[in-house]
């Protein structure tokens, strides 16, 4: 099945209050029951063996083994690498090294890091959590409460609004106040590392509230006039501008809105590479693990789940946020590759599946390995398309591509490379590294 992997579209590719506890603690209910249903039939089947393989003697290279490592060998030397490459091949079953390059040196990432952010999410709140919204009312004011969710649409808002308005009607109500409710994130809403010229377009000001995914400066007060408006339209009249308040004790919930499972949410994420889903993953894996939902906290967590929970090392590893925007940034290839290979493994993959589940493919459209993207198009690379899945990430100085293949020995194989500072065009470097790709799975021998 190795021909229609699971089809994978951006990375950069484009006042704190308290909160009331009953609201955090609302928020904050993970369900962690496993989802059932199947995986890509390759990774799952190497999965399974994974438990039964021995890694003893597991050090020499076979022929076919050593073929890829030796190509490598050569056509690392591509120029549109540049000469700061960083690049791992481990074989899934045995987790043998067939091949390196400067693995350990620690590289800006990109959008590689979402793969780290999405598997300290669906570790710490479980791949069934979905992220609540609410309406609450109280002293004349229905108060819109942010709660994490980056998927919320101007249809999900016009059913609370219908909801909240038949109460308000039923009440003899037909005035009210519109506020809004973000405490739940406190600031800052910038990362560390983050280019001016990032945000409101490639990432948006981190808030707990959103709609549509507007890339807007302040996406809370936008959803907001977006409620507004839908409670106008249903013939209630809204008493003065939206602005920002924390919904009152006192308040009673009138309507809510549950997302999607996690789990379809990081499939989306890692398939579309959005970085505005990362951010509020990031902040919301935070908040299950105890900690206030900032940049620090979120990544101090990642880097808990990943060290303590699951044993990657960390070694030289500086992560800012969790969508791999932040220049500041700084992963391994070998690294990346543990990440990736732990969804390999039977004991974890009722968490992380969905990870391995939400790569690009090779090929297909609508993710970030799509012909729209130009890639796995030329002569090289083109025998792979179907046969890679991969997390892609670019910035300006930074191209990355880890995933897996199938090789010509039948065996899976995990890979992670990435390049910075090639002086190159970028198109340029991502079809050398479509290249590797393809050499690994062996269609270019």
């Amino acid at each position: 099945m190795q021909s229609t992997p699971p089809s994978g579209a951006r990375g950069r590719h484009r006042r704190t209050r308290p909160m009331n506890p009953a609201v955090r603690r609302a928020l904050l209910v993970a369900a962690v029951t496993p989802v059932a249903g199947t995986i890509l039939a390759g990774p799952s089947a190497f999965a399974a063996e994974k438990a039964t393989a021995s890694k003893a003697g597991a050090t020499e290279l076979d022929p076919a083994e050593q073929q890829i490592a030796d190509n490598l060998d050569t056509r690392v030397q591509d120029a549109r690498l540049g000469t700061t490459f960083s690049g791992v091949v481990v074989d899934a079953k045995s987790d043998k090294e067939i091949w390196g390059h400067d693995a350990t040196t620690a590289l800006m990432p990109a959008s590689n890091t979402k793969l780290a952010t999405s598997t300290a999410a669906l570790t710490v709140l479980g791949p069934s959590h979905r992220f609540t919204t609410k309406v609450v009312y109280g002293d004349g004011t229905l108060t819109l409460v942010g709660g994490g969710d980056r998927t919320l649409t101007t249809a999900d808002l016009q059913a609370m609004a219908k909801t909240a308005v038949a109460g308000l009607k039923a009440a003899g109500l037909t005035t009210v106040k519109v506020r809004v409710d973000d405490s739940l994130f406190p600031e800052p809403s910038l990362a560390t590392g983050w280019n001016d010229g990032y945000y409101p377009d490639n990432v948006a000001p981190v808030r707990a509230l959103v709609v549509d995914g507007h890339g807007v400066t302040d996406t809370s007060l936008d959803a907001g006039q977006v409620f507004a408006k839908a409670l106008t339209d249903q013939g209630v009249t809204v008493d003065g501008d939206v602005a920002r308040a924390t919904a009152g004790l006192t308040a009673f919930p009138v309507a809510r809105h549950t997302s999607a499972k996690l789990s379809v949410i990081v499939k989306h994420m890692l398939t579309v590479s959005d970085n505005n889903i990362a951010e509020t993953l990031l902040r919301m894996t935070a908040l299950g693990a105890g900690r206030p939902a900032t940049f620090e906290d979120g990544t101090a967590v990642v880097r808990d789940v990943l060290s303590r929970r699951y044993g990657v090392s960390l070694e030289n590893v500086e992560i800012h946020d969790g969508s791999g925007l932040s220049r500041a940034n700084r992963i391994p290839a070998r690294t990346l590759a543990q990440i990736l290979d732990l969804t390999t493994d039977p004991r974890y993959s009722h968490l992380l599946k969905y990870i391995k589940d939400g790569l690009p493919v090779s090929g297909a459209t609508g993710g970030t390995l799509g012909p729209e993207w130009g890639r796995f198009d030329t002569p090289d690379s083109s025998c792979a398309v179907g046969k890679v899945m991969a997390k892609t990430g670019t910035l300006t100085g930074a191209i990355a591509l880890s995933g897996f293949t199938r090789a010509q020995d039948g065996r899976w194989k995990v890979f992670s490379f990435v390049e910075n500072n090639s002086t190159a065009a970028p198109g340029d470097t991502k079809d050398a590294l479509d290249g590797l790709a393809a050499t690994v799975n062996g269609c270019w021998a």
